[in-house]
């Protein structure tokens, strides 16, 4: 993920950059913001992923004199820094039990905002235009789930964390019978959620 010893195309091994040296790279050259998107961060061990990049993480050590040294260097003496215009994102779903392995020490070097299922204006208007479901459907469907996500956050054993998320019900493209479309989904992906 920083930068590690692999292999190479000759068959040797060799110190390579991984994506997010490259990003910090890129960033450093290009001053237009950058966004980095590390998707469910909680997955892996953030410490043991970012090494001694998780300081560099904090907005106040986002400089060159705040660089360090990384276990694996290019040259002695050579200092990373995490440039202000490289911004890093990681999603995590609050109602993963990994979660715990996200210490005070990561939790600290991010802002946190919590995304609700959403099944606005946007949403309906993909629905009929892009994949031309009617707009009864729409609502039978926006209502059902509003109903069942009412449920779940009132019962004192889930919470709003388990909420059925509205990427169960928006598909990418033309859905040909939109209430055979939606049985499917119930029965073969939030039914067996819920169970």
């Amino acid at each position: 993920f920083v930068r590690g010893i692999r292999p190479t195309a000759e068959g040797e091994f060799g110190l390579i950059d991984g994506p997010f040296m490259e990003a910090i790279e890129f960033a450093r050259k290009n001053p237009e913001p950058y966004v980095f998107v590390i998707e469910e961060i909680n997955r892996g061990n953030p410490a043991q992923i970012f090494g001694e990049m998780l300081t560099l993480l904090e907005a106040d050590k986002r400089n060159a004199e705040e660089g360090l040294e990384l276990s694996y260097r290019r040259f002695d003496g050579e200092r990373v820094f995490i440039p202000e215009n490289l911004y890093v994102i990681g999603t995590m779903n609050i109602a993963d039990r990994s979660l715990a392995l996200v210490d005070l020490a990561l939790r600290r070097r991010f802002a946190f905002i919590n995304l609700k299922p959403t099944l606005n204006q946007q949403w309906e208007k993909w629905l009929n235009q892009r994949c031309s479901i009617p707009n009864a459907i729409i609502s039978d469907i926006k209502s059902r789930l509003n109903n069942l996500n009412e449920q779940i956050a009132q019962d004192q054993s889930l919470g709003i964390q388990y909420q059925i998320g509205h990427s169960y019900v928006t598909p990418i493209a033309l859905i040909e019978n939109p209430k055979d479309w939606f049985k499917q989904i119930v029965e073969t992906e939030i039914s067996p959620l819920l169970d």
